[in-house]
């Protein structure tokens, strides 16, 4: 969670960041590319526990009872996408760009897992690990144009981008590695349900995540299938260091999975035990995600206003519409991203501690379970 807003800091802040690519290995510099790669893990460690989280809440419910929460919160969250995070998101109340992003990718998949969970542990593991593990197959299959066959294939696997009058609608979060990563975050939450041993989980979280990187090395040293793209040798060390890394986000890739989940699963297991002011800092914003996710968004997009009015720019340029050409030259150093990042944190802490004591106090609200 704290990382996603450094992600949305240089999002909003960064020099060239609404026109550049901070992975363009052409012009990028290690730190920027470290900055963005380090946020990588927000998504899919978000939409794996959403599953995980899915799981605890239906252990304690009936089938029918989870069905009904996953569906309808799917369906409210594909709504606060388009209608709330879209909005503070651009501030353009014409809706000129619509973006599906990732609480979309959260919602329709929870919607898809309200179905998933009839099914056998052992059927839904194998389709959980088909979609992530299969849809790299899939990748020579590319779409072009506006006709409904393109537009159903960027809603399930191609990232892409239509027009339709006054508005461009984009596709960044394809769909199926994203509901098959919750669905097995859906079935890792046997290993957190009650009586389950300590020392057995701990001993699978070592496992996955050693396997998983080994898998990510082995494979991506082959160059030879699990990404959109390969890695190559470059001019300098650096670079060829940082293609090897440099894998696909939109859809997540096999090799993208690996590398951001695998390193979760060890942190799991390092910190299984851990207890201290730290982490009680950290366990806040976990706590109260949605709450977070959109104020924090929120909250910078605010400050970027506020500095372009101290310092003379022109506001109306955060007011982000499909033209964006008034925004080549606009942006801060990286050193000011970290700055705003640090700042929006310590800023958001309060508040979300205040709300979070507000749901522990309030659980006979149900509500509160769709914010």
């Amino acid at each position: 969670m704290v990382l996603m807003a450094l992600d949305h800091a240089r999002g909003y802040f960064y020099v060239d960041s609404f026109l550049g690519d901070p992975t363009n290995l052409e012009t990028t510099t290690p730190l920027l590319f470290f900055t963005r790669f380090i946020t990588h893990y927000c998504a899919p460690v978000f939409v794996f526990l959403a599953g995980t989280s899915a799981f605890l809440y239906g252990s304690k419910k009936s089938k029918p009872e989870l069905f009904k929460f996953l569906f309808t919160r799917g369906i409210w969250l594909v709504f606060l996408e388009i209608a709330v995070n879209n909005f503070i998101s651009f501030f353009d109340f014409s809706y000129s760009v619509i973006n599906f992003q990732v609480i979309w990718a959260i919602g329709f998949s929870m919607i898809c897992l309200s179905f998933l969970i009839y099914l056998p542990k052992k059927v839904l593991l194998a389709i959980g690990i088909l979609l992530i593990v299969g849809h790299n197959y899939l990748d020579t299959i590319v779409m072009k144009g506006e006709s409904f066959q393109s537009i159903i294939w960027y809603f399930l696997k191609q990232k892409g981008a239509i027009t339709i009058p006054d508005h461009l609608i984009l596709f960044n979060y394809p769909l199926i590695p994203w509901i098959g990563l919750m669905a097995l975050g859906y079935l890792f939450g046997t290993f957190y349900q009650k009586g389950y041993a300590v020392s057995l989980r701990r001993k699978w979280l070592l496992r996955l995540g050693i396997g998983l990187l080994a898998l990510f090395f082995i494979l991506r040293y082959m160059n030879f299938y699990g990404d959109l793209h390969m890695w190559s040798s470059q001019n300098t060390t650096t670079k060829t260091i940082l293609s090897f890394f440099n894998v696909t986000k939109y859809p997540p890739s096999l090799l993208y999975i690996c590398i951001t989940m695998g390193p979760a699963m060890l942190f799991l297991y390092l910190f299984e035990n851990t207890k201290n002011k730290v982490t009680n800092f950290f366990l806040v914003f976990g706590r109260v995600p949605l709450f977070y996710y959109f104020i924090h968004v929120l909250v910078i997009h605010l400050l970027a206003i506020l500095v372009l009015l101290i310092i003379g720019g022109d506001w109306h340029d955060m007011i982000i519409t499909g033209d964006i050409e008034g925004l080549r030259s606009y942006g801060y150093s990286l050193p000011a991203v970290y700055l705003v990042w640090i700042g929006v944190v310590l800023l958001l802490y309060p508040f979300s501690k205040k709300y979070m004591i507000y749901k522990a106090n309030n659980k006979n609200k149900w509500w509160l379970s769709y914010l």
